[in-house]
Parts: structure tokens; C-alpha cells; sequence
């Protein structure tokens, strides 16, 4: 990628970097291990606050265990987990939340493989040219990048079915279902001089038709241009993540430079509503979260990109953070901002990550992945007042940066966190506040795709 989105670094983009060694186990704590498909609660120096629980651990397993095998995002379907990994990504049967059990594991090398999950279709963004679509593709000339499509009908045995290529690749992607096809926007950074694969110029989204019936017929039908009137970010041009809800006809497009809330009626020619810009206190606008009535929308800051130590007394509370705006008559209106309250040390990378809702009827409740700073869970029901009522984290790691949870998700009564080196780790929380929680039932769960609860 370009060398300003290589900044994004450390994790959001980079898998040729060396990664950290695991946290040394103290001396007074029992190390369990585990077979692959075994579990742990005792993950290495894991620490929590009195109503988190660390229920599971399962660590990376061949073929995704050496150094740039970076566990990436969550995505859920029935009682099955789906794990991406720079390597390819995995299956787990989550029956029992407390033992995970390992399905199966495709490999298919690629940057940074986030996933979804539409019935039995699966899907990757891979945003660093490959050699081709297919997963055994000769790496001698590395001059595709896109999206790559599975049918995983067959957990054991998933199987390839297509792909589609885009310009700029794609770092993350967001699905719409429609009747007949399932519409995917693509963000992407760019453009990038002297590139085949990112050339200029390059509209902020791309909007890919997936035919439910036929899957290996997807093709792009649109690359709308959300706003030109950009940009404010000293890095890419492009979004970084893209968040729809559907049954408001909303979205929330976290642009590198900009907050651009969307309307959605008509999926394939989405509409800007409103721009937001702050350059004072954001510098990469990261992800974005809708509350449950959609009457609020948190962007978060990924400032320096994910591998820097901003969870620090030198880095203000307003930086490294989430904002939380409130939707008044239209327009989103900043309210107030939330970073955890933990100081982390100089060598722990942290910063605002992926997060989702928590299902609590008549509550704004998050859960958040924040890197090395572990996972928070937090309240913004008072807008002005976030606080922070959780949290799990481990220890610094030894060596680079690169560590710590990279996506934080609640599901179906449990936490479920996606650690860039140590595995798959499960959570439990017992709170008044939370516990109403327990008894919403999801079918499935991809996170830039919200479904009212």
C-alpha cells in the first residue's frame, strides 16, 4: 500500500512487520496448555475487573502460527465463529461458548482477510496486490488484490467459488442483503502512484453485486464518489470502514479524513447526508458504530494507526478515542468522547478498535477491542458521559508493537476477542447493567452490518 497507509501500520495494514513474541508467563501463575482444539481460561498474565470472566483461550495453531499469521476480525453464523487471519482465516463451533472447538482452517495468504458471513457465503478483503484470486496463486507477480468469495455449506471443507477484483483492493468491506443479491461496499486507501492495482483516481467506495444464486458471478456496478469535497486527512484518500444499518436506510463511513453519514434507500447509489471533519482530535476516523435506535453514531480515531502507545498521560483523552454524536433532526451533533481509563505502558500499542454493541434493551452499551490496552466495555447512554463498567486485558508483550486485541464482539451471551498473536479468547460478563443482555438471541452477527435487537 501506500507509504502513508503503511503507517496504518502496524496492524490496520501491515503483515511484513515482525510481530510480538507472547507475554512471558509469570512466575506465580500457572500456565495451562492446550491441545488445538482444547481450551484455556488461564491466558498467560490476564488480568479483569470483578464482573469480566476469561471463560475460553484458544491459541493459533499451524498453519497460522508463524509471525505474520495476524488474527484479524469476527464475524458469526448460527454456532459457528469465523476467525480471519493474514494467513486465511478459521471455523470454530461455538456451541458451548467455553469449549470452541476448531473446524476447520483454509489457507490463503492474504492482507488483512477480514470477514463476513452471509448464510453459507463467505467473505474476505484482501488489500496488498497477490498473485491472483485464487488462493494458490503464484506470488511472482503480485497484481491483484480485491475480494475473495467461499461457500462454507460444508464447515469442514470450505470451498472457493469466486472473486472480485477492486482498485485499491479492500481493507474492509460492508454487506447490505438485498433480495436477490447481496450488495458489498468496499473501502479502500488510495489512489497509489505507479500502481496496477491503485491507480488514480480512485473514488472512495466500490460497490460489488453478489448474486445469491450464482456467487461467482459478482462484478462491481458502481463506485460512487460519497463527497468530493475532501480531504482532510494527511493520509490516504478512501475510507477505512463502512457501517450500515439497513432498517434505518442508514450508513456511517469512517473516511480516513472525514465522518460521512449516508443514506441507504437505494443501495447501489447511497447519498451523503452529512460530513463531519475534526482535525484537531481525529487523525485516521477508523469505524463506526450505530446505537440500537440509530439516534447516535461513535466514530473512533485510530491514531497512529494502531502501533503506537496512546493510551499514555502524553496523549489527551480526546485522541486515540471514540466520539459519540447524537442524530438530531438529521444532522449528528458531537456529545462527548470515551477513552479507557487504564494508562498503558510506553511500549503497548493502543488505540480505539473494533467494537459492537451490547443487546441491552434501553441502554447505549459497547464492547471494545483497544489493541494491548485489552477490551473495554462501556456505557454512553449519557452521550456527554461515557464510562467504562469493564474490562480484560493482558500484560505488555516482549519484541514489536504489533499485539493485543484487534476485534472485540459480543454474541449470543459472550464476549468473543480476536487476538493478533495469542488466538481466540471468550468472555463473559456478569453486571446488572449488562445481564438483560443474556436473553437476546442472535442468527448471526457481522458487525458493519447492524440488525435492530
Amino acid at each position: 500500500m501506500i507509504g502513508t497507509v503503511l503507517l496504518l501500520a502496524s496492524a490496520c495494514a501491515a503483515g511484513q512487520q515482525t510481530l510480538a513474541e507472547p507475554p512471558a508467563t509469570p512466575a506465580n501463575t500457572q500456565q495451562e496448555t492446550s491441545a488445538p482444539a482444547s481450551t484455556s481460561a488461564a491466558g498467560s498474565d490476564v488480568i479483569t475487573s470483578d464482573n469480566v470472566k476469561h471463560v475460553a483461550h484458544v491459541p493459533k495453531t499451524a498453519p497460522f502460527d508463524g509471525v505474520d499469521d495476524i488474527n484479524s476480525d469476527l464475524a458469526f453464523n448460527g454456532n459457528y465463529a469465523y476467525v480471519g487471519n493474514f494467513g486465511g482465516f478459521s471455523i470454530y463451533d461455538i456451541t458451548d461458548p467455553r469449549k470452541p472447538q476448531l473446524v476447520s482452517q483454509v489457507s490463503c495468504p492474504a492482507q488483512q482477510n477480514d470477514v463476513t458471513i452471509y448464510d453459507n457465503l463467505l467473505i474476505l478483503s484482501i488489500d496488498e496486490p497477490v498473485g491472483g484470486p485464487e488462493c494458490d496463486a503464484s506470488q511472482n507477480d503480485p497484481s491483484w488484490e480485491g475480494l475473495r468469495i467461499f461457500d462454507v455449506s460444508d464447515k469442514k471443507s470450505p470451498k472457493y467459488v469466486g472473486a472480485v477484483q477492486t482498485e485499491c483492493g479492500s481493507h474492509t468491506h460492508t454487506m447490505i442483503p438485498g433480495q436477490d443479491n447481496l450488495y458489498v461496499y468496499v473501502s479502500s486507501p488510495g489512489p497509489e502512484p505507479d500502481s496496477e492495482t491503485c491507480p488514480a483516481p480512485h473514488e472512495l467506495i466500490q460497490i460489488v453485486e453478489v448474486p445469491l444464486s450464482s456467487p461467482q458471478s459478482a462484478k462491481i456496478v458502481a463506485k460512487p464518489d460519497i463527497f468530493p469535497e475532501r480531504q482532510h486527512s494527511e493520509f490516504a484518500s478512501g475510507c477505512h470502514d463502512i457501517t450500515a444499518y439497513p432498517e434505518k436506510k442508514l450508513a456511517a463511513a469512517a473516511c480516513f479524513g472525514d465522518g460521512v453519514l449516508l443514506d441507504i434507500s437505494d443501495p447501489v447509489n447511497p447519498k451523503v447526508l452529512q460530513q463531519l471533519t475534526d482535525t484537531e482530535n481525529f487523525q485516521i476516523w477508523h469505524s463506526a458504530t450505530f446505537n440500537n435506535d440509530g439516534t447516535k453514531v461513535v466514530f473512533s480515531d485510530e491514531l497512529g494507526g494502531g502501533g503506537q502507545a496512546t493510551c499514555d498521560r502524553n496523549t489527551p483523552n480526546t485522541k486515540g478515542a471514540n466520539a459519540v454524536y447524537d442524530l438530531v433532526n438529521g444532522q449528528l451533533q458531537k456529545r462527548g468522547y470515551f477513552k479507557i481509563p487504564r494508562e498503558q505502558q510506553p511500549d503497548e500499542n493502543c488505540v480505539a478498535h473494533n467494537g459492537s454493541l451490547i443487546p441491552v434493551p434501553g441502554k447505549d452499551i459497547m464492547v471494545q477491542a483497544w489493541y494491548q490496552g485489552g477490551v473495554s466495555i462501556w456505557d454512553f447512554t449519557d452521550s456527554a458521559n461515557p464510562k467504562e463498567i469493564g474490562y480484560f486485558e493482558r500484560g505488555p508483550v516482549k519484541g514489536s508493537v504489533i499485539a493485543g486485541s484487534w476485534s472485540a464482539y459480543y454474541y449470543n451471551g459472550y464476549i468473543y476477542s480476536s487476538d493478533i498473536t495469542q488466538g481466540l479468547d471468550v468472555l463473559e460478563i456478569d453486571d446488572p447493567l449488562t445481564d438483560p443482555a443474556k436473553k437476546v438471541t442472535m442468527d448471526d452477527f457481522n458487525v458493519q452490518t447492524q440488525k435492530t435487537y
